[in-house]
């Protein structure tokens, strides 16, 4: 099925309601939106651009970006998001490695990127260029993609080498969106859905969502995430819901402090992406109440691993702070969505008894097609049916699971496995750490030892004495870190998720900490 239809059919349904939003402006209603996809599809083909061809979008948040993506699914052609905040030359390498037949861009971007990727058509969508590809011509039907055709080439991060491009189809993105309303959230006509993440990502693909049932599409006028924008919004639009990684709750919970906000207006947020740890959400809920809602997902199996819902977390909350309910399933990703199955796997591939700590897989609709000509990294991550996922986790009798950490994560130190987060959420609990990373670093005597990189509140105070002395009576003496380094904040990529690897870059030389 192609992914534009769902536009079509509310264009059919509620042509009149109000579709696009650049912050409170209206900018299209629901026809307005269909006949601006349907006008540059019809330029797209004009220019050559086909059935199966990679058109990229090399942008920031805005209302076009929607447009843009809907007039590419309705040609047949593949949509190509990249995230905004790469350099030119790393967006040149993916251009050139999906063979994208045309990129939008912007003007800070046109000129250089033309220059990088001369095998690519480079329309700069605050120019003449872009204007010129809206044509008087109807709008072309529905391309008749099928359900296991490529639409959504995506690209990983590329943290630990070259990105790799996933690729997801209609059936994986149906399989999310069933999921969604299943498991995480009932979508409904007065929402306002806000795109204050990347649209490049999660934030992008919960459009269809909020596009089956006729929703409002809110482009922040900053095009990004500022907290006192968000309060703003939400006061005068009402019934906000968007995705925000555990990065921006924690500043918008901030904000909100400092203005005597209760989030009057936000109906849900939807978090994940990183780890959101124990005290972090307790305190979010706190602030604003029964509005959160976790996912714990891959660009792999898009946003569909597992979820825990508003319910869930108001049972764990109201369990209180001493029951084992309480502590275990707030601070886990909830269960495995409806669309897929979930299992924590030992070193021999086999499933492991709950509470023990394996390798998280998952199978089912929503796992990807693939990697984008890359068969070898196919046929690593996905081995009889199963999506190997690279993330650590137990799951207990009931079917929660909790993250421990990505396998590459876990410190080895005498033999013995030491998982970050749990030393990360002993450190949480001081009142002066506000962020904190765990790494490994070589020892020749241990083989690793552990060092906490923390960053403390402003104007507050601590020393390793008092941050070892709080550990434990945390945690068992020997995952205690053996070493502190102070920043004044965490390296962290577009999406708020902290760079291990830089970190461990920086202080993996013994004593260098």
């Amino acid at each position: 099925m192609n992914p534009a239809r769902w536009l079509e059919r509310a264009a059919l349904l509620w042509p009149d309601r109000p579709a696009l939003f650049r912050g409170t402006e209206p900018v299209l209603d629901y026809a307005g939106f269909n006949a601006r996809a349907g006008s540059l599809a019809a330029g797209l083909a004009a220019v050559g651009v086909g059935p199966g061809d990679r058109v990229a979008l090399f942008l920031a948040n805005r209302t076009d970006y929607l447009v843009a993506m809907q007039a590419v699914w309705r040609i047949g052609a593949v949509a190509v998001p990249v995230n905004a905040k790469l350099h030119e030359k790393e967006a040149a390498y993916i251009l050139g490695h999906s063979g994208a037949a045309l990129c939008f861009t912007d003007a800070d971007h046109a000129g250089d990127l033309a220059a990088l990727a001369p095998g690519t058509r480079v329309v700069d969508m605050d120019g003449p260029d872009f204007a010129a590809l809206f044509s008087d011509n109807p709008a072309p039907a529905l391309h008749p993609t099928g359900q296991n055709d490529l639409v959504w080439l995506f690209y990983t991060s590329g943290t630990t080498g070259r990105p790799k491009g996933v690729m997801l189809t209609p059936a994986n993105i149906q399989a999310m969106i069933m999921s969604y309303f299943a498991d995480v959230d009932a979508a409904e006509a007065g929402d306002a859905k806000v795109y204050a993440a990347p649209m490049s990502h999660g934030a992008g693909l919960y459009q269809f969502i909020y596009l089956i049932c006729g929703a409002r599409h809110v482009v922040p006028a900053s095009g990004g995430f500022d907290s006192d924008e968000i309060l703003d919004l939400a006061g005068q639009l009402g019934r906000l819901c968007f995705f925000a990684a555990p990065t921006m709750v924690r500043r918008l919970v901030a904000a909100a402090r400092a203005r005597g906000d209760r989030g009057e207006g936000i109906r849900t947020i939807v978090y994940g992406g990183g780890p959101m740890y124990l005290a972090d959400i307790r305190d979010a809920m706190d602030q604003f109440g029964p509005r959160f809602a976790q996912i714990y997902g891959q660009g792999e199996t898009p946003m569909t691993i597992t979820a825990l819902t508003r319910a869930a977390h108001v049972e764990a909350l109201a369990a209180g702070p001493e029951s084992v309910q309480h502590s275990h399933r707030l601070a886990s990703v909830g269960v495995a969505q409806a669309a897929c199955e979930v299992a924590v796997l030992g070193p021999d591939a086999r499933p492991l008894p709950a509470g023990e700590i394996g390798e998280i897989a998952v199978r089912g609709p929503s796992v990807m097609k693939g990697y984008w000509n890359d068969q070898a990294a196919t046929s690593a991550a996905i081995r009889d049916v199963w999506l190997h996922t690279g993330d650590m986790g137990a799951m207990d009798e009931a079917g929660f699971l909790t993250l421990h950490d990505r396998s590459k994560d876990v410190i080895i130190s005498g033999g013995t496995n030491i998982y970050p987060r749990e030393v990360e959420e002993a450190l949480l609990t001081h009142p002066a750490v506000a962020q904190v990373s765990v790494i490994g670093r070589p020892d020749p005597e241990w083989g690793e030892v552990v060092v906490a990189c923390v960053v403390l509140e402003q104007g507050a105070t601590a020393d390793a004495a008092a941050l070892d002395a709080h550990c434990l009576t945390q945690i068992a003496r020997f995952k205690r870190p053996k070493d502190y380094v102070w920043l004044d904040d965490l390296p962290k990529n577009a999406y708020g998720k902290v760079l291990k690897t830089e970190l461990r870059s920086r202080f993996q030389a013994v004593g260098t900490a």
